[in-house]
């Protein structure tokens, strides 16, 4: 699904990110964690485009993504509010990224209606704009709508942060549905170990830019974490 050739990354003359090879399959969910400034932002953004690397590419489907937009067309990420429409009330946001993807207003109101338990009363229907919800609330649209295209590769950047713990269950319960109803590729940062270890099936482990390794979660996986960030 995704290839990463010799990918770095520059700012201020300190590299953030110095990737030579890694390789994402097809239906694997990855958990990227690391500590505050390890770049686990800085790649996401680069392997959705939004910024440019120094040195090397990413490959999705064999292709370059800052050659070609073909990637576009099954790839879904929300890494933070900035990706939202904050003028907009969540119902005219859905409106308009279903309109993007060739979607009725009642197909976008039958899709929704999945996201009744994980939006648990608190998005639509209330009157408000996406900016004046909270950060929590900003996360639970954003993320239902990264969703209604269907995609085969989404990006997610640190889901689980601002949300009660009702709504990270239920999160936890929608990635690992969407990995079996759907064969969907996932990559999810995020600071919280318990829940990364619980839905990913293969962690990467980023400090200063560079993978310190990447295995496959077991069941002596979040040991393993706790320790290597209590050293």
């Amino acid at each position: 699904m995704l290839e990463i050739r010799n990918l770095q990354k520059h700012y201020g003359g300190r590299t953030v990110v110095n990737i030579p090879d890694l390789t994402i399959r097809d239906g694997e969910t990855i958990g990227l964690v690391g500590n505050n400034g390890a770049g686990k932002t800085t790649l996401f953004r680069m392997l959705l485009d939004l910024i440019r690397p120094d040195a090397g590419e990413v490959l999705s489907k064999n292709e370059n993504v800052a050659s070609t937009d073909k990637w576009k067309d099954y790839t879904a990420s929300y890494l933070d509010e900035g990706f939202l429409i904050d003028y907009l009330t969540p119902e005219e946001y859905f409106m308009f990224i279903g309109s993007l993807h060739n979607l009725s207003a009642a197909h976008v109101a039958d899709y929704l209606k999945q996201y009744e338990e994980f939006f648990n009363g608190e998005i639509l229907n209330r009157g408000k704009y996406i900016r004046d919800f909270s950060k929590g609330n900003q996360n639970k649209v954003g993320i239902a709508a990264a969703l209604m295209q269907k995609p085969e590769l989404l990006i997610l950047d640190e889901p689980f942060a601002n949300l009660d713990p009702t709504t990270q269950i239920r999160l936890k319960t929608l990635i690992k549905s969407l990995k079996a109803t759907h064969r969907l590729t996932t990559l999810i940062s995020s600071h919280d170990l318990n829940h990364v270890t619980d839905v990913c099936d293969r962690i990467i482990l980023l400090e200063k830019g560079v993978v310190i390794k990447d295995f496959k979660t077991d069941e002596n996986t979040l040991k393993e974490l706790e320790a290597y960030f209590s050293e």
